[in-house]
């Protein structure tokens, strides 16, 4: 299943190429099955191929100590929902951290710190991270308090593990990597980057039933290309995201 990436499931963590990596990303989950497709294709498969990034997949599961397994309990105190337990979690990040320094320990969850073009630019330069997936009502507060080094969402919204946010931050930091682009200043025109948005982009045929594509941008004048990307992404910001102009 794994095979193309050579992920390593449970405590089971072989390099995927005999050279040291620029980036190694370790995901706790108790859902593994879920990432057998975001890492086999495209960037992510190019950059894991060319040994620029590691991606291990740990089911936490597999270091839980009851017969059946169980990584979750009732919550002390009552309500719905149930909890993650601490010691499957904990047992599963201080192996990982017997074996190798991390940079950072990040939980994935919604009251953490808002995850933007910033935050993946200085993850981009970590060595070695850990990502953390919770579910149902979240993770004993314990593993928070000493464990985790940093706390992320992907929005002010809830999905129903951290899997899914796992995927989109280690997209998006990947990416950054240098190598892992085959045009090194494609990332640095990427929405945020500079603080707006992506200006309009065009393809051929230059004229399609009428749609024509705008002039200055079959000039061949680099000087004009650049003002008018300039002032449409000025444009863009301020009708899409005018909070990013006022920041």
């Amino acid at each position: 299943m794994f095979k193309a990436l050579n992920l390593a499931l449970g405590k089971c963590c072989l390099p995927l190429q005999q050279s040291a990596s620029r980036m190694r990303i370790d995901i706790l989950t108790i859902f593994p099955e879920i990432f057998t497709g975001p890492f086999d294709h495209s960037i992510m498969k190019r950059a894991i191929a060319k040994g620029l990034a590691e991606v291990h997949i740990h089911n936490i599961r597999d270091f839980a100590q009851s017969k059946h397994r169980n990584v979750d309990d009732y919550a002390y105190g009552g309500g719905a929902g149930m909890v993650m337990m601490i010691q499957p979690i904990a047992d599963c990040i201080l192996w990982l951290k017997s074996k190798r320094h991390y940079d950072e320990v990040i939980f994935l969850t919604p009251d953490g710190l808002q995850f933007d073009q910033k935050v993946a630019n200085s993850l981009s330069l970590k060595e070695n991270i850990i990502l953390l997936c919770g579910h149902y009502k979240g993770i004993d507060e314990r593993i928070r308090e000493n464990l985790i080094t940093m706390e992320i969402s992907i929005g002010d919204f809830v999905i129903s593990g951290g899997e899914l946010a796992a995927a989109v931050m280690s997209d998006s930091i990947i990416r950054l990597i240098p190598g892992v682009l085959n045009d090194e200043t494609s990332a640095l025109s990427d929405s945020f980057q500079d603080g707006l948005l992506s200006p309009p982009v065009y393809t051929r045929p230059a004229d399609y039933n009428g749609w024509k594509v705008p002039e200055v941008l079959l000039s061949g004048n680099e000087k004009e290309i650049r003002i008018w990307q300039s002032e449409k992404a000025i444009e863009r910001t301020k009708l899409r995201r005018p909070d990013m102009l006022a920041e």
